[in-house]
């Protein structure tokens, strides 16, 4: 099998490698700012409920939460209720959500209440004074770490592979195990790299872009 019939295959895993990754993106993010408000809720006990489902979230490793998506109904149902890529979709964005969720809550009470109050004396609402006042200084604020979360879950799709989803490491690896071809395995890393290196100049751009409220 030559060099180029392993790239096509494993561009055919890189496919879903980079579906893992979009989906994960786009309901992550805006679930982890709702996520965010639960856990600054004044109402106390959402608050803390809030709080310890993130806690345990974050505490327990990625690999086991998909596992326990996708084999957990299971057990419970005597069927899977969910694909293995819906499972490891689900326990991404879930995953990801509490740690965006947690970055989203550092960016917002790293505001000060002055600019509260001065948009109160402007005689803004509350939600007027988060759209226009705040949301712009924390999403500035909150760029750079997100982008290490970003970065980080390029290279966390691998994990799929553990419940037979074929990303690309598991496309590797069945053609180790059928063609005997180990070097693809390790291949992929390039893969991996042009993918990290294009994101860090995609977010370093939106970054310096941003950088207009820095004093």
């Amino acid at each position: 099998m030559g060099f180029w019939e392993v790239t096509l295959s494993l561009l055919e895993g890189l496919e879903y490698t980079c579906l893992i990754f979009a989906l994960t993106l786009v309901l992550a993010l805006p679930l982890g700012l709702v996520i965010s408000f639960g856990s600054m809720s004044k109402f106390k006990p959402l608050a803390y409920v809030v709080k310890t489902f993130v806690w345990i979230i974050r505490g327990v490793p990625l690999m086991l939460q998909v596992i326990i998506f996708f084999y957990v109904p299971g057990f419970l149902f005597g069927t899977p209720v969910l694909s293995r890529f819906a499972s490891v979709v689900a326990a991404f964005v879930i995953n990801y959500a509490c740690y965006f969720s947690e970055i989203y809550r550092g960016g917002i009470e790293s505001i000060s209440k002055g600019q509260y109050e001065a948009g109160y004396v402007l005689g803004l609402t509350k939600s007027q004074i988060f759209r226009k006042i705040i949301l712009k200084q924390v999403i500035q604020r909150i760029v750079p770490p997100m982008s290490n979360e970003i970065i980080t879950l390029i290279k966390d799709t691998a994990l799929a592979n553990c419940i037979i989803v074929c990303e690309i490491i598991k496309q590797a690896k069945e053609l180790a195990a059928t063609r005997a071809l180990v070097w693809p395995l390790f291949y992929t890393g390039v893969f991996y790299l042009v993918f990290v290196g294009f994101l860090t100049i995609v977010l370093g751009r939106v970054e310096k872009k941003l950088s207009y409220f820095r004093s």
